[in-house]
């Protein structure tokens, strides 16, 4: 086991992981007031600005799982520390950064930090007692959430009204601060963590094949779906995850355990966890947009970029709000039914917006973002939990590493198809086309679609007791005591 210094109190632990999680959320929503500026402040065409976004969704894709399984290997604690390194050195590579190259290499090195969230609800299973683990998780995975809707209005406010170099040196300084406080506060794990070699050829191959992958979704828009470029990427995909998958299963020590993951309980929470991920994010493509446009399209709110970014934090706010409602109804009912009925939310705020879309308030599509969040907060507070209430404690951060990548890839093909649906549907306005009423709609109904189709693949989750994954020596030592009797009331259920 990792030194560290004596344990705080759990609240204490769960705060400073939870301020990770929110510090890695702002550097996620840092660019987006920055997004139209961009080609002016670098001298570069908006293609180009476009990969200072991609670089990170990039960096973290990749970045994410190998850092789970280090975490697993060396501790999650000092991988926690050591993830929030390139956080630090990217924010400073951006903040000093006069032309587009440098940029979108310090918004890669910040993708590299991605992995703090699953790697901090993993460490929460080995220093949080085991009472307190459920709404400890809820809690770290709504940070994200915070993170999001503090992002907004923060870094708007700052960009209109100071130079935008000083959000990156916030977001320096704030990683620093929480690098500090773990260093200082948070315990380390307990010995009971994954040994054997690291499988370098793996996280190689998942890479390349991941990178292909968001590449040809996140950039078939621009380069055309029928292009060359894009169906060459998406046939490497065809062939990389097959030989990465043949790679994986003839090894001793993979870098993700696909028989673990091929188990029903994690194979459909990541099954959902797409799902969620796509329904998440689709709200927030459409919203803001519509809180933007000109009111003289007859559907769109005009508000500035602040304002937008206010409206729109209420909803992040939500999702720690009802974190504890969700970690309540986990711990009666089971965390299978709190992910089903936050993916029933999820769909319910999309229905709502349907007829909303078009109204002359605000207010209308605040409460469509209050619902929509509130069934994220369930959800993401779930998702961990049945996660690791159906791994052994040596693949814990491995495993939630993983299922935040499905997160992330959900959130990808959402961005694609999405926006696929507001460019073929628009309105001629001044010359301009912009995205129509019908477009909108049209999203928020395949959000509302792919929120149901989570609700359904949640129930049917097949939620084993997590005492049987246990192994013989951690049933009968200290630490098998204490982790049969954490891991049923983190994750297990009345299914």
């Amino acid at each position: 086991m990792e030194s560290s210094p004596p344990a705080p109190r759990p609240g204490g632990v769960v705060g400073i992981l939870a301020f990770a999680g929110i510090v890695a959320a702002l550097t996620q929503t840092l660019v987006v007031p920055l997004i139209a500026e961009l080609p002016k402040l670098f001298d570069t065409s908006a293609s180009n600005a476009s990969w200072v976004i991609t670089a990170t969704l990039l960096a973290a894709a990749v970045a994410t799982p190998v850092a789970g399984r280090l975490g697993d290997m060396y501790g999650k604690r000092s991988m926690l520390l050591l993830s929030l390194v390139p956080l630090v050195l990217g924010s400073v590579v951006c903040a000093l950064s006069s032309s587009v190259v440098p940029m979108i290499a310090g918004r890669g090195l910040q993708g590299l930090g991605m992995g703090v969230v699953p790697l901090g609800i993993s460490l929460l299973r080995d220093v949080v007692p085991a009472e307190k683990l459920g709404p400890s998780i809820a809690i770290m995975s709504a940070s994200m959430g915070v993170g999001g809707a503090l992002g907004l209005p923060f870094a708007a406010a700052i960009a209109e009204n100071t130079s935008w170099r000083v959000l990156f040196w916030v977001v320096a300084v704030l990683a620093v601060a929480v690098g500090a406080l773990i260093l200082a506060l948070v315990p380390g794990d307990r010995p009971a963590t994954r040994s054997g070699s690291f499988d370098l050829p793996g996280a190689v191959g998942l890479g390349a094949a991941l990178i292909c992958l968001l590449l040809a979704v996140s950039k078939g828009a621009d380069w055309g779906w029928g292009s060359a470029t894009t169906l060459t990427l998406f046939a490497a995909v065809l062939v990389l995850l097959p030989a990465w998958g043949w790679w994986e299963l003839r090894l001793t020590d993979p870098l993700v355990d696909l028989r673990v993951t091929a188990r029903p309980q994690v194979l459909m929470t990541n099954t959902a966890s797409i799902l969620v991920g796509f329904a998440m994010y689709a709200q927030s493509l459409v919203v803001p947009q519509l809180l933007q446009l000109p009111g003289a399209t007859g559907y769109g709110l005009g508000q500035s970029m602040l304002a937008m970014g206010l409206w729109m934090a209420p909803a992040g706010l939500m999702m720690m709000a009802m974190s504890p409602v969700g970690a309540k109804l986990s711990a009666a009912k089971g965390p299978k039914v709190t992910l089903a009925v936050g993916s029933l939310l999820i769909a319910a705020g999309y229905g709502l917006s349907v007829p909303l879309i078009g109204s002359d308030s605000p207010w209308s599509l605040l409460i469509v973002t209050l619902v929509c969040n509130s069934g994220v907060g369930f959800a993401y507070g779930a998702m961990p939990a049945l996660i690791m209430g159906a791994v052994p404690q040596s693949e814990t951060a491995s495993a939630n590493s993983f299922n935040a990548l499905m997160r992330s890839i959900g959130t990808s093909f959402a961005a694609a198809v999405i926006g696929v649906v507001l460019a073929r549907m628009t309105t001629d306005f001044g010359g301009f086309p912009l995205p129509s009423q019908d477009g909108f709609r049209a999203a928020m109904l395949i959000g509302c679609g792919v929120g149901l189709a989570a609700a359904v693949v949640a129930a049917l989750i097949p939620v084993r007791p997590a005492t049987a994954l246990l192994p013989p020596a951690a049933a009968t030592g200290p630490a098998g005591t204490r982790e049969a009797s954490e891991a049923p009331k983190a994750s297990q259920t009345k299914a």
